[in-house]
């Protein structure tokens, strides 16, 4: 856990604080939400099945939310690119965190896993 607390503090700020934010409004979601770490960056799982990952564009340095399971998901705001599976929401470390917006897809994609569209291993 200290490897991932590190992630978090060695980011400049707004990043530092924003991505803080993130953290604690998706491990609120759900009690069975739990982080890692996986290619360097924080990890959300549910049930132990990869949710989301929380990092930060390589060119504009804004973090982002990535959607494991993006192309079930459905939202204006929510970017494909050149993805097949995931897809990520942009966050502007500058302005107020959308609180909304977020849960909602981050709601939305629990019901991916709780309703059994996405398979849990027993």
């Amino acid at each position: 856990m200290e490897q991932l607390d590190n992630y978090y503090l060695k980011k400049e700020e707004p990043n530092k604080s924003c991505l803080l934010a993130l953290r604690n409004i998706i491990l609120k979601q759900d009690i069975n939400i739990t982080e890692t770490q996986k290619w360097g960056m924080p990890c959300f799982c549910y049930k132990k099945k990869m949710f989301c990952y929380l990092w930060t564009d390589k060119k504009t340095d804004k973090p982002y939310i990535l959607m494991v399971e993006g192309n079930y998901l459905e939202h204006p705001e929510l970017e494909q690119g050149d993805r097949t599976r995931m897809k990520i929401f942009r966050i502007n470390p500058n302005k107020d965190l959308p609180i909304r917006t977020i849960e909602s897809i981050l709601q939305k994609a629990l019901d991916l896993y709780t309703t059994g569209i996405i398979k849990l291993k027993d």
